[in-house]
């Protein structure tokens, strides 16, 4: 009494003991989801988001160049895939250089007690 089910399986009666049973095979329902290679956009939106924020609340110095690399790495994204990565790295150095000068800076100023004040 077995058969076919659409999926290719064989129609098991109520009750039946279960066995080894491969898993489906994509073609009825839903597929496997869509690969989302978006490169480096995302990291560049962030970057840029991160380094102007930066440079508007910390006074990081280092927040406007990054910030320019990473809106040119934005644009080249899509075309030079290759290039944005690397601008995108080096505005991230950027931006962490400046957040390490920032704390250093904050940690002096504090263990000197310039902002006791």
């Amino acid at each position: 009494m077995s058969q076919e089910d659409p999926a290719g399986y064989p129609h098991l009666p109520y009750g039946a003991p279960y066995g080894e049973q491969p898993p489906p095979q994509y073609g009825y329902g839903y597929g496997p989801p869509p690969r989302r290679d978006e490169g480096p956009q995302t990291s560049a939106i962030v970057a840029v988001v991160l380094n102007f924020l930066s440079l508007a609340s910390c006074c990081n110095v280092f927040g406007l160049p990054g910030g320019i690399l990473a809106t040119v790495a934005l644009t080249r994204a899509r075309e030079r895939p290759a290039s944005a990565r690397s601008l995108l790295l080096w505005s991230w150095v950027l931006f962490g250089c400046g957040l390490v000068l920032n704390v250093a800076l904050f940690l002096f100023l504090g263990l000197t007690g310039r902002l006791d004040d």
